[in-house]
């Protein structure tokens, strides 16, 4: 089985990472985290530009993507990593399409309610979207 982890560096990110680890230890994963350019303050794109604001993001991103390195070897569990770039839910959608993908694991906050209309979903628009099953982790 081929595995996408999404990760973000949050506790639901890194508990769904934590889950395809000890949970799927002998299948194919790919750790994938997307950074999107469009999702910052205003005075961060005035003050540094558009590249150099994506350059700063693909920076963090390989930071986080060390670090889930580090943590795998812990579980013993070994793994792809990538960084994409785009809205998250439709790059990660994307990247399970156009990447022979069987599942996706992603964490999630657990927001219900009126947070949940507001805010909107990463994990909510992953699993209507995806062309496989999703496994939510809280």
């Amino acid at each position: 089985m081929h595995l996408l982890v999404a990760l973000d560096d949050s506790e639901p990110g890194w508990a769904a990472f934590e889950f395809a680890c000890t949970e799927h230890p002998d299948d194919e994963v790919a750790v994938v985290h997307a950074v999107d350019p469009t999702n910052s303050s205003y005075g961060e794109v005035a003050h540094l530009g558009p590249d150099v604001l994506l350059e700063r993001q693909r920076e963090t991103a390989e930071e986080l993507l060390a670090a889930a390195e580090d943590r795998g070897a812990a579980y013993g569990c070994e793994f792809e990593t990538e960084t994409i770039v785009g809205q998250p839910s439709d790059a990660i959608v994307d990247y399970a399409a156009s990447n022979d993908v069987d599942r996706i694991v992603v964490g999630s906050h657990g927001r219900t309610g009126f947070s949940r209309v507001l805010l909107g979903s990463v994990a909510e628009r992953i699993a209507r979207h995806a062309p496989v099953p999703v496994t939510i982790v809280r």
